[in-house]
């Protein structure tokens, strides 16, 4: 049987849907329309590197696997032996409407199938270097969960013994109030227990705090560097984004010359709306909210300070939330539209290396 099926592939064209999970690999390879082989196989490249050499030596093959916890490895090892390899999207792969069977070698069936046809979307693949830069955006973002987090834990652990009147009294605590706070720990008239489960966790808010300034740090850092430098600049001198939201946008966008349209940098961004139309009938609902909702955040932030400065913005914020009433619900799709304008001038900038301009009608 391996030489006949050696012989009919001799030479052709591979498509291989690998399934990616912890600790095993699901593996369908299909070619001429056919399935050729299915295989399960440990999470270990050098396993699937001997059954590619071993069963498809003077063949063509391509492999399409999920975007997913492992990020771009696997991708740049199979590059690198001369394999090509598509990443994909999750929500992007088709699947039949009554399908009601899933598991890991339907789904690498699916991929494999995908492939062959043609009918995916690939994701963009940064370099090495740009992936771990944009770790650095990534952990600020996780270091301010938890700064959030534990001081959620703060205030309700003093609520619920009733200390409310030993701390400040504030609706909302700053992080210079939890500074002030932590020193009044120490004489609080309650218990050792208590007193201790306190200041640990002033600690490990202090800690993560600390660790959040020490990020800072090192993005404002590489935002000096010959590869940020002229993009940061670019950036920075839009009105409400700092050199801090610049570093972060620069690493999460990489090269933005891929996209051709600024229709697919909206969509990419998930700041265009979501569309329920057939025949005669056009629907429109919320923004997709695709791509990173880091991104949205920052741009959307921005926004609110930009139409203090830009009175094109401004105006634009003014059409859609005046058409309402004043209703708040229509003051933040005010605020989603302003964000998205600005997205579109950023790109703008990035493209063509210049400067922003406040009050310029249009930028792109």
């Amino acid at each position: 049987m391996k030489k006949i099926i050696d012989y009919i592939l001799k030479g052709q064209k591979i498509y291989v849907g690998l399934e990616d999970s912890k600790k095993s690999w699901k593996i369908v390879v299909r070619s001429g329309r056919i399935v050729v082989k299915k295989i399960s196989i440990e999470a270990d490249y050098k396993i699937l590197q001997s059954f590619f050499r071993n069963n498809f030596p003077e063949c063509s093959i391509t492999v399409m696997y999920e975007a997913g916890f492992r990020g771009f490895g696997l991708h740049d090892k199979l590059k690198a032996d001369g394999w090509d390899c598509i990443v994909t999207p999750p929500h992007t792969v088709t699947q039949e409407k009554c399908s009601r069977q899933k598991n890991d070698h339907i789904d690498a069936d699916r991929l494999a199938k995908n492939l062959e046809n043609g009918d995916y979307k690939g994701c963009h693949i940064p370099s090495e270097k740009m992936r771990e830069d944009r770790q650095l955006s990534r952990l600020y973002e996780q270091l301010k969960k938890d700064c959030t987090r534990i001081s959620n834990r703060i205030r309700r652990a003093i609520e619920f013994h009733g200390l409310e009147a030993s701390f400040p009294q504030k609706s909302a605590w700053t992080a210079k109030t939890y500074r002030e706070a932590a020193l009044l720990v120490p004489d609080l008239e309650v218990g050792e227990s208590l007193k201790f489960c306190l200041q640990m966790l002033f600690n490990e808010l202090q800690l993560l705090r600390d660790q959040q300034a020490a990020v800072i740090t090192k993005m404002k850092e590489i935002a000096k560097s010959d590869d940020y430098e002229k993009p940061v600049r670019l950036l920075a001198s839009a009105p409400g984004i700092g050199q801090l939201t610049a570093i972060r946008l620069a690493l999460e966008w990489g090269d933005i010359s891929r996209f051709r349209r600024k229709e697919e940098f909206a969509a990419f961004l998930g700041l265009i709306p979501s569309e329920y139309s057939t025949g005669e009938s056009e629907r429109f609902g919320h923004i997709t909210k695709q791509g990173s909702r880091i991104v949205r955040s920052l741009l959307i932030e921005a926004a609110w300070i930009a139409v203090r400065y830009d009175p094109v913005l401004l105006g634009k914020y003014n059409r859609i939330a005046n058409n309402s009433l004043g209703e708040f619900k229509y003051k933040k799709i005010a605020i989603v539209a302003v964000a998205r304008k600005l997205a579109m001038r950023l790109r703008a900038l990035l493209l063509k290396g210049e400067e922003y301009q406040c009050g310029l009608l249009e930028c792109a």
